[in-house]
């Protein structure tokens, strides 16, 4: 076991910057809405971004008294979660089981999430509807909700007056990081 890892959250910035994860200019988003920025998560697709990424996961849920499973929503949940139990693993001596979803089947992989407190580890919330599917099919599965991670907080505004990462945690009544 290695000794444990800090979380440097500027570092993480230059990266998405340097390698076109996070983008600015006028893009049309899977919701719909224009954004004059993107954040391509896909683009973390080497060892070194992912780690990172999975490092300010496993540091922040470390911070969280209440993990008991992670889980990340079908397809790009599936690399974070998992790099998240590895860094929760090597860099802060936690061992935590993963699962994750498959959208075509809508059927459950991985760690049971029966009666157990899941964390959910995504990229970013732009409406909140995939977080709420996931959600949706966690439930249905007997698990708890615990919470939710997200590496970026797009600050969309929802429906309301309220912010999308804020109507998520009204109506699901769980914390959103």
């Amino acid at each position: 076991m290695t000794a444990q890892a800090t979380f440097n959250p500027q570092a993480f910035i230059e990266l998405a910057l340097s390698r076109g994860v996070l983008k600015f200019g006028e893009f049309t988003l899977k919701s719909g809405r224009v954004s004059p920025y993107f954040f391509n998560a896909g683009l973390l697709n080497d060892g070194e971004a992912l780690s990172l990424l999975a490092s300010g996961y496993a540091t922040k849920l470390t911070e969280c008294n209440n993990v008991e499973v992670v889980f990340g929503p079908a397809y790009k949940g599936i690399p974070f979660v998992a790099a998240t139990a590895v860094a929760l693993s090597q860099n802060h001596g936690v061992s935590v089981p993963w699962g994750f979803n498959r959208k075509e089947a809508g059927v459950l992989v991985g760690a049971s999430v029966a009666g157990k407190k899941v964390w959910i580890i995504d990229d970013v919330i732009t409406a909140g509807t995939a977080i709420r599917e996931v959600v949706t099919i966690l439930k249905n599965a007997g698990a708890q909700i615990a919470g939710v991670l997200v590496a970026l907080d797009r600050q969309e505004k929802g429906q309301g007056e309220l912010s999308a990462i804020q109507e998520v945690q009204k109506e699901l009544e769980i914390p959103v990081h």
